[in-house]
């Protein structure tokens, strides 16, 4: 994607109609939160023996979700921790799951404890039942409830986020007061949504070209999914009212959640991005309330900065404070 996105006065986010947001927005989310953790629980672990990696410990974890129903995680530890350690919870993107434990080495590696939450419908082991009572026609998770916020899916997913931050805050391994929240893409989205949600539960965010943040220039601009489901749903329902669409989305833009979160944040951007283009990363990290710094990738397309990524992560993090212990001598 070149720079078509970008309007004369770069970043375009700032002179980019910003969405509306919901008048009962803070409701809305308190009253979420409140319905699933009246469930209760306690997160799960059982240790998995078989994975043949000497430097770190795997734990299955299992922690109540939306209305207490079990999401599924890895937690990866270096095997000679002593005591609690400073915690990346890890979100996945869109059309992912946690995978396997061999997937996620990265922080355990750098001496953090590693929580990867499962994403319900789109991993293998959380499921997704869809309750709604309007339209059964779903193109993808983004039009999954579309006519009414209490029936969308990404209700029920961000829910799971925040409660695995509760669930992590449980666990032994974990220092509580040093929870960073990770992802990229759809990951990258839901954690932000998490900053804005659980307050002071989060230390940093780390957010790579987040996902469902302007979500209607996303649509307007984006030439690849999954913003273009919702090109698809507008489309082939054309009867239907895009403010309406819109508006039910609001509910879940990282705008919002951005004004509300406060941890010091490292967003990324890939200004060649066709599935999250720059300009809706752009109107989420211009309102984010709190310290920030966006590392942006002139020639980056979704993959942003690939494998310099990681590294940046675990120089950002050491100088706030969020290292595991100092870097060896080189």
């Amino acid at each position: 994607m070149p720079y078509t996105d970008l309007p004369v006065g770069h970043p375009a986010a700032r002179g980019a109609q910003l969405p509306p947001e919901p008048v009962d927005f803070d409701a809305f989310w308190a009253g979420t939160l409140r319905r699933s953790r009246a469930f209760g629980g306690e997160p799960v672990l059982t240790p998995v023996t078989d994975t043949r990696l000497v430097t770190v410990d795997v734990y299955d974890v299992r922690f109540p979700g939306w209305d207490g129903r079990p999401v599924a995680g890895w937690l990866v530890v270096p095997s000679d921790a002593e005591g609690p350690s400073p915690t990346v919870v890890t979100y996945i993107g869109y059309g992912g799951g946690r995978g396997l434990p061999t997937d996620h080495l990265l922080y355990a590696s750098a001496g953090y404890a590693h929580l990867v939450v499962d994403s319900r419908g789109q991993g293998d082991d959380t499921p997704d039942v869809y309750e709604g009572t309007g339209t059964q026609w779903v193109h993808g998770f983004m039009t999954r409830g579309i006519e009414d916020p209490h029936d969308h899916y990404y209700r029920r997913l961000i829910t799971d986020c925040v409660r695995a931050v509760d669930a992590a805050r449980l666990l032994p391994h974990v220092d509580a007061a040093r929870i960073v929240v990770q992802g990229a893409s759809q990951g990258g989205g839901l954690a932000l949504a998490v900053a804005g949600l659980a307050g002071r539960a989060v230390a940093a965010v780390l957010s790579d070209v987040p996902f469902l943040c302007h979500m209607r220039r996303g649509a307007e601009t984006a030439t690849e999914g999954p913003y273009t489901e919702l090109v698809a749903h507008l489309r082939h329902r054309s009867r239907q009212d895009p403010d309406r669409v819109f508006a039910t989305l609001g509910y879940f833009d990282g705008v919002h959640f951005a004004r509300r979160a406060t941890a010091p944040a490292l967003f990324s951007a890939g200004l060649m991005d066709p599935v999250c283009p720059p300009s809706t990363v752009l109107a989420a990290y211009e309102r984010y309330a709190g310290d920030k710094t966006l590392r942006e990738w002139p020639f980056g397309d979704h993959g942003g900065g690939r494998g310099a990524t990681a590294a940046e992560h675990l120089r950002w993090l050491g100088e706030r404070n969020l290292a595991p212990c100092a870097p060896r001598p080189v």
